[in-house]
């Protein structure tokens, strides 16, 4: 089935599943803007609340481009910041706490990731919303929830000091060898956003057939905990990392060009294997009768074996050639491999950005990966620049006149 095909037969002119649903979102890096920006993808309003002069700390991030203004704007930002719109207001400001609450009432969706604590110090947390906005659903997404049961509650986090404490570095982690942190980029970030976004469309739901308005509170560890199962679940099974767990054969492997990845975890997986490779003695070699014997012998006889019959293979034709005969297989594909992946280029996957001053190639950003038979792929529109949008949204939500928005900005509240 082709979605692409089918998304041209005229459906592409329906509504998106979230059209109508608005979003204010004092938001910063990655974990709440991921989210956001998925939910503008499919539909809603988002509406992104930085601070007058230096935007969201996401813009400081590093590498980046230069925007029309002479301001950076940071890789981070650009990533996750598509099909919004940015306003900018000083939220340590009462003039600009005042209106962040009138404008609250206007949205579905009022959400923050500040370090647990923050948004109530601020004036802007979910008891001082809900007073102005009873239905409200309000999502707090922070290192480690706004619950103080937690001891680490007061603690500021990023992605990779959750998947520390998750487990999963110590569990992959090879004997001699130091942990490797932030081993396949975000993943604390990225599972926190998806599990907010689930959190607002079940409340949202909930709000609907009710009419109750609720509190949605994501900690980056429990979302980093939920994607890394294996660590808690295999240790209360008696196994403590991963070279104890004796699951198969899930490794890499060199070719005569390149290196590929594959993942044996069956017996039947492990004849396939023996038969494509050539090395059919294995089927009945009694060293290599169980899972346990395969990870003992693995750098004797199955890396060796599977290398040689590599050896004059590419790693695409040697994944091609196992994954035909029912053997999951892969490249390990370097990043402008994946640039140019056919896959990635018919399913929509990368989105461009133009860099403002034609200096160079456009940046490219992840696409959506939520394929619809009803919704349109795309098109995005360009990250916003730092307030660019703030007058016209407080014009709009709360109609200040030209005048007053003069004096917000000479009082720097806003920009």
């Amino acid at each position: 089935m082709n979605l692409g095909d089918i998304a041209n037969e005229g459906f592409a002119e329906d509504p998106r599943p979230l059209d109508g649903l608005r979003v204010l979102a004092a938001e910063q890096m990655a974990a709440l803007p991921f989210a956001t920006q998925l939910l503008a993808r499919l539909g809603a309003e988002v509406v992104k609340v930085e601070h007058p002069t230096r935007g969201e700390s996401g813009r400081a991030s590093t590498p980046g481009f230069t925007d029309p203004y002479g301001r950076h704007v940071g890789a981070t930002f650009l990533r996750n910041n598509l099909d919004k719109r940015s306003v900018a207001i000083d939220l340590k400001s009462p003039v600009g706490v005042d209106l962040f609450l009138r404008m609250a009432p206007g949205f579905d969706i009022v959400a923050e990731n500040f370090k647990a604590g923050t948004a109530d110090r601020l004036g802007i947390g979910y008891e001082s919303v809900r007073a102005v906005h009873p239905e409200v659903v309000y999502l707090s997404v922070s290192g480690f929830g706004n619950d103080s049961a937690s001891p680490y509650v007061d603690r500021g986090a990023y992605a990779s000091i959750v998947e520390g404490m998750s487990g999963i570095y110590e569990y992959k982690r090879r004997p001699s060898r130091r942990p490797s942190a932030n081993p396949v980029g975000a993943l604390g970030d990225i599972s926190s956003a998806l599990f907010a976004v689930i959190g607002i469309l079940a409340a949202v739901r909930h709000r609907d057939s009710t009419g109750h308005g609720q509190y949605i509170d994501i900690a980056m560890l429990d979302a980093t905990l939920a994607m890394t199962d294996i660590v808690t679940n295999f240790y209360s099974m008696g196994i403590p990392d991963e070279a104890s767990s004796g699951v198969g054969i899930v490794e890499t492997f060199e070719a005569g060009e390149g290196f590929f990845v594959m993942q044996v975890v069956r017996e039947h997986q492990f004849e396939c294997l023996a038969e494509i490779t050539g090395n059919d003695s294995w089927i009945s070699d009694p060293r290599l009768s169980s899972r346990s014997g395969w990870q003992e012998h693995f750098d004797t006889i199955i890396r060796p074996g599977i290398e040689t019959w590599a050896s004059d293979m590419t790693a695409a034709e040697a994944s091609a050639e196992l994954s035909s005969g029912g053997v999951a297989a892969g490249v390990s594909q370097s990043s402008e491999q994946i640039v140019n992946d056919p896959h990635v280029a018919a399913r929509h996957m990368l989105v461009e950005i133009p860099r403002p001053l034609g200096d160079g190639p456009p940046v490219l950003v992840p696409g959506n990966p939520i394929k619809m038979s009803r919704m349109a792929d795309g098109p995005d529109t360009m990250v916003p620049w730092l307030g660019q949008h703030t007058d016209e949204v407080l014009a709009a939500e709360l109609g200040l006149s030209a005048r007053e928005l003069a004096a917000l900005r000479d009082q720097g509240v806003t920009s």
